[in-house]
Order: C-alpha cells, then structure tokens, then sequence
C-alpha cells in the first residue's frame, strides 16, 4: 500500500504580510521538531545556515535534497523547479536513486512539500523509499512521520527562500541589461558628426541590441510600406544570408491582424510564430517565439522592432516581454531624438553654407573684378606686344576664376550632399579631371540657366561629348563654354563648345535641343 503525506498548499490563502507568515510557519515547525529526536537539529541547522550563505542556487537546492534524505532516511529526494514561465516545464535536482533501481521491488511511501515563497509556488521536495534501521538500510515500505513531515517544511521554506530570492536578483540582472542596452542605442543615435550613422545604420543598430538583449535569432526594424503595410528596413540576424534577401524583399500586407494590433500600438506576443493565425508573412515559418513590438513616440507609431527566436525556442516571459515593450518604447522616442539632432546639424550646415555664399559673391568676387579692371587698363597702356599679351592672359584667367567661383556659390546653394550635383559642378569635375594631362585646368564658361534648363538625359550627353573633346596625349590650354541659351532651328538648344587656344583647330562644338527633339 502507497502512503503519501503532503503539505497543504500556503498559496491557496496568500496571507497579508508574507514575512511574517513565512517565520511563523519556520518557527511552528521547529517547536514541532523540538520535541522529537533532537540529533537531528545540528545538522538542519547547519544545513540551513549553508543554504542561506550560498549564492549558487543549484548548489543550494542539492544541499536540501542531500540533507533531506540524510535527516529523514529517504533514499530519494527530489527538488521540482517549476518553470518561471508557468507551463510547468521546469527542472529537477535529485539525490539518491529511486528505490525502484536501490533495493527490493516493494512499493514505497513517498512525502511531498511545495516550495513556495511570498505565496508563489516555485516547485516541491519529495522524498521516497523510506530506509530501514541501520546506516545502510534499504527501503522497506515504511510510512514518513509527522516529524519528517515537520523538517521538510523547514527545508522547503529555505529552498523557497532561495529560489526566490535567485529569481529577483536575476530579473535584477536582467532589467539593468535591457536598461543598458537602450542606454547605449540612445548614446550611439545621438553620437557626435564623426560616429554617428545614416538614418538606415541607426535603425540597424536597434535591431541589433534588440536582438542582443532578447537572446533572439532575429531582429528586425520594420517601417511603413509606400503601398500599405510595412517592410524590412533593417534586419540583424544569425540565419542564412538567403532569409536576409528574403527579408528584405518580403512585406507584411495591411490587412494583416498583427499590424492591425501595431497601428493600434499595442504589442503582439506569439509562442510559434510560425503556426500563429495572425502571421500572414512568408518569414514566419523561421520562427517560433516571437514578439513584435511597435516603435511608438508620442502617440504615434513609427514602425515595429520585431524580435524572433527559432522554433522550439525559449519562451519569451512576462519580465522579457515588459522589458522589450520598454526597450521599443525609448529605441522610438531615440529615433525622433536622432532624426531632430541630425535636423539642426544639417540647418547649421546650410546657413554655413549661405554664409560662405555671400563672402564669395559680395567680397571675393567684387575684388576679383576690381583686380580685373585694373589689369585691363594697364594692358590697354601698355607698349610692348609680349606685356599686352601677359596681361590678357591675366585677364582671362581672372574671368575663369570668377565663373569658378560662381559656380561654387551655385553648387553651395544646391542643399545637402546627398542631392546630385548640378550639371555646372559635374563639367567643372570633368575639367578638373582633365587638368593633369592638359597640363592647366581649362577655362569654362557657362551662358544661361543650365541647371535649370538642361535635362538629366541631355546633361549625361553633354558630359560624355565634354570627356571625348578633353582627352589628348599633348598637353595645352583649352577653354571650355556651355552656353544654355543657344538656338539650334529656332529652338532653344544647349551648345558645348571646346578650343584649344594653343592650337589652329577647330573648336569642338555639340549641340542639342532642349525641347526632346532629336
């Protein structure tokens, strides 16, 4: 026949100071045993006082089996660690073998007491398999008595108060290194010109400390779609680069129930991804746990951090859970942050820009111009042909400089760098290039409004034609003239003309008109 004597369960009435409840219920079972064999009190306590010096749980928790077959005669103890995830996987620390492998077949009695602290079940020690008298007895179907009972509640309270105790500090641990981490996304979104990145290396580097702090295979920025829905922007991940592309490519539709849960900006939590009804994206069957978390900064939500794990991953818990929803939170609000630092860095940089614009054109024109008329009129005075000469030649050389210039305040005014350049600065680079085999940088010369006027099509033309009539094996001057109010029929056209002014050639000359005619 099968005894088995079990501890009502604490948690089904949580009492109201848990503290106190928990010495109390210590206390009454001490008094209980106080009055059995007091041989094994030393040695409870002992393994008491160990229990709550040592910081290494697993250690802990295998003292108390040890020493509650050891004060009990079991031949069996087991510690049950219930998952912190309530699905009730958990873990097992055992000491001593099942009497069913250590002695004779007959059935044995069996003590079960849960492991609980402030009222929260974490698991149970049971013991089996009852020795008989002696040091080496074996199990011989006795039943536990009331003061084993007693001593394995007080095993149990200290088990319960390591495990918790093992519990809040590494949920400690873990809030300081989510708090960190988004410490650190802010610190690199914010960095100074020299380290900060684009907007797109900013969005990576969310989806890689996500992906760090929530242990995940994948994470994954995901942006509104300009059809509806979202897409990929930024993906850090440990899979194939094959799942990369495909995420890059892939879209979540807008009728998607999880971006209806998104735009609402609550967060979606699944467990398989891959099997979930709400999941209608091709990349879900990677995946297994997943959370996808909306990225949501003063009312209005940005995107999605998603973050994944395999499938028959760990379980996200509810502490991840709360902490990813934080960490998307503050990773949104360091986005804006970014985007407004990087907003006023680049207003400086244009009234920088405007600022040089205006010295060139009202100071170092003006006295270019002046330096010009007065080289005119000495050459005008001048008697010798080879000093007229000199002096043109200056002359021009002022007039190039000055058309440079200008166009430099063109290309100042322009905006950012990332906008392509006008077709004055892509022929200013083309005569820059052809300097070193020329030997000089060729004069250019510009006639009406040829950004505005000519054509991205007809501009790559123009600067093919411009390469071609540049390229030479003799060095030289040349001088080169775009001339965007030229007629070409009676049509508006745009004429490119290259001389060389050391040579009896004849100037290269192309044309075309700027309506689309050929």
């Amino acid at each position: 026949m099968r005894c088995v004597l079990k501890s009502p369960d604490p948690a089904a009435e949580p009492p109201p100071d848990a503290a106190a409840d928990l010495a109390e219920r210590t206390a009454r079972n001490l008094r209980a045993l106080a009055g059995g064999p007091v041989s094994r009190l030393p040695e409870l306590l002992e393994a008491m006082t160990a229990v709550g010096t040592d910081h290494d749980l697993r250690r802990a928790l295998a003292r108390i089996a040890e020493t509650a077959a050891s004060l009990t005669g079991a031949s069996h103890a087991t510690v049950g660690i219930r998952s912190a995830y309530g699905d009730g996987a958990g873990g097992l620390i055992t000491h001593g073998e099942p009497p069913d492998r250590a002695g004779r077949p007959s059935p044995a009695t069996s003590l079960e007491v849960p492991i609980t602290f402030h009222g929260e079940v974490f698991g149970s020690l049971a013991l089996t398999g009852k020795r008989g008298p002696g040091a080496h007895g074996a199990p011989d179907g006795r039943p536990f008595t009331e003061e084993d009972l007693h001593l394995v509640r007080v095993l149990a309270t200290e088990a319960g108060i390591a495990m918790g105790n093992a519990r809040m500090h590494a949920a400690a641990r873990q809030r300081t290194r989510w708090i960190d981490g988004a410490a650190s996304v802010t610190t690199a979104l914010l960095a100074g010109p020299e380290t900060r990145s684009t907007t797109e290396d900013a969005l990576t580097v969310v989806a890689e400390k996500g992906r760090e702090l929530a242990e995940a295979a994948t994470g994954a920025v995901l942006l509104p779609h300009p059809e509806g829905g979202m897409e990929v922007v930024a993906i850090s991940t440990e899979l194939t680069e094959a799942v990369r592309a495909e995420a890059y490519r892939g879209r979540i539709p807008p009728e998607s129930p999880v971006l209806h849960q998104i735009h609402a900006g609550l967060a979606v939590f699944a467990d398989d991804f891959a099997t979930d009804p709400r999941s209608v994206s091709p990349l879900s069957r990677h995946y297994g746990p997943t959370m996808l978390l909306p990225l949501r900064s003063n009312g209005r939500v940005l995107g999605a951090l998603a973050l994944c794990r395999m499938s028959g991953g760990r379980r996200f818990s509810p502490s991840e859970r709360t902490l990813g929803t934080q960490f998307a939170a503050q990773a949104a609000l360091a986005l804006v942050l970014a985007d407004r630092h990087r907003d006023r860095e680049r207003l400086a940089v244009y009234e920088d820009r405007d600022r040089i614009a205006r010295d060139l054109h009202d100071l170092v024109i003006q006295r270019l111009f002046a330096t010009g008329m007065l080289l005119e009129s000495a050459r005008r005075k001048a008697v010798l042909p080879e000093v007229r000469e000199r002096l043109g030649q200056a002359v021009d050389e002022l007039d190039a400089t000055i058309q440079d210039i200008r166009t430099a305040i063109i290309a100042l005014q322009q905006g950012p760098s990332q906008v392509p350049p006008g077709l004055r600065t892509r022929v200013l680079r083309e005569a820059g290039a052809a300097a070193a085999a020329l030997g000089a940088r060729p004069a250019v010369r510009f006639a009406g409004p040829v950004d505005a006027r000519v054509d991205d099509a007809t501009g790559r033309e123009l600067l093919s034609a411009l390469r071609e009539a540049l390229a030479t094996d003799r060095p030289g001057r040349a001088e080169v003239v775009v001339d965007a109010a030229a007629t070409l029929g009676g049509r508006p056209a745009v004429r490119l003309t290259v001389s060389r002014t050391d040579s009896p050639d004849e100037p290269f000359v192309w044309e075309r008109p700027l309506d689309g005619a050929p």
